[in-house]
């Protein structure tokens, strides 16, 4: 008996880990997930701003290059559809400005780089506080928002981005008016064409947790499907050229993106529907 009684002795109590956290275990949390989530960003910065050659000449500058894939595909479909780079000179106005920017861009990439690994520190800080089927499902919320935030952004860089600088670069309102942008305003512009798209992406993500919660339907969604379609209408036409292929081309998956939040939201009303049956 002396035996088995000591053995109980020694086993440890393993944490519990539906334990509710104190507010400031909670803060405590928070915080190292932002320093974990600061460090993922600043150790891709520097390996970013190490390849620094490579980077702008092959990535921020490529839009300016005629040999950029997006104008080689519409080079491609005929002369009349072809698309050539805009004759843009960039300057500095500051000393130490291309420093700057060198970093910016570096923390640019290196946020974009490690946004999986963001999410991934972001679900583990909120999925406590969720049911444990929906912690579950941790791998396929990382894997579907960073998939759809990664292609938001290959779409604002190889499909917006192009027509957006070639049109403002060209757009003059008079002979005695030169666009001449400074480096920063180039890549500070062209951050705007890719990052904020990459959210827009993620459109489908929040029309599902927000059905969850009840706060949207598919038949509101629906409703307000064509005040939607005629703001995304409308942004393509101010960031293209005149041309009706264009906006098409940069409307329709905005548009799609849309259609298939509906989707999403039509497939939770579904399930819930079904929970409240059973």
């Amino acid at each position: 008996m002396e035996v088995f009684s000591s053995k109980k002795k020694n086993v440890k109590k393993l944490p519990n880990p539906e334990k509710e956290m104190s507010f400031f275990e909670h803060l405590e949390e928070l915080r190292w997930t932002i320093l974990r989530s600061v460090l993922y960003i600043v150790i891709i910065a520097i390996i970013v701003f190490l390849l620094k050659e490579f980077i702008f000449e092959n990535i921020i500058f490529a839009q300016l290059n005629s040999n950029f894939p997006t104008y080689k595909f519409f080079c491609s479909l005929g002369e009349n559809m072809c698309i050539q780079p805009p004759d843009l000179h960039l300057i500095t106005r500051v000393m130490g400005e291309q420093f700057l920017v060198h970093i910016k861009v570096s923390l640019v990439l290196g946020f974009i780089f490690s946004f999986p690994l963001i999410l991934r520190e972001v679900w583990k800080f909120i999925a406590p506080g969720l049911k444990e089927t929906e912690r579950k499902v941790t791998f396929n919320i990382v894997f579907i928002c960073s998939f759809l935030f990664f292609l938001g952004v290959m779409f604002g860089y190889f499909v917006i981005a192009p027509f957006a600088i070639k049109f403002f670069a060209e757009y003059t309102v008079g002979k005695f008016a030169q666009t001449n942008p400074t480096l920063d305003s180039y890549v500070g512009f062209l951050t705007m064409l890719t990052i904020p798209v990459g959210f827009v992406f993620e459109l489908p993500v929040v029309a599902y947790f927000l059905a969850q919660a009840g706060i949207i339907t598919s038949k509101l969604m629906k409703e307000y499907r064509k005040h939607a379609i005629i703001v995304i209408l409308v942004l393509a036409a101010i960031i293209t050229p005149p041309d009706v292929f264009t906006q098409i081309l940069i409307g329709i998956p905005i548009i799609f993106i849309y259609e298939f939040s509906i989707m999403v939201v039509k497939r939770v009303e579904k399930k819930l529907k079904a929970k409240e049956d059973e």
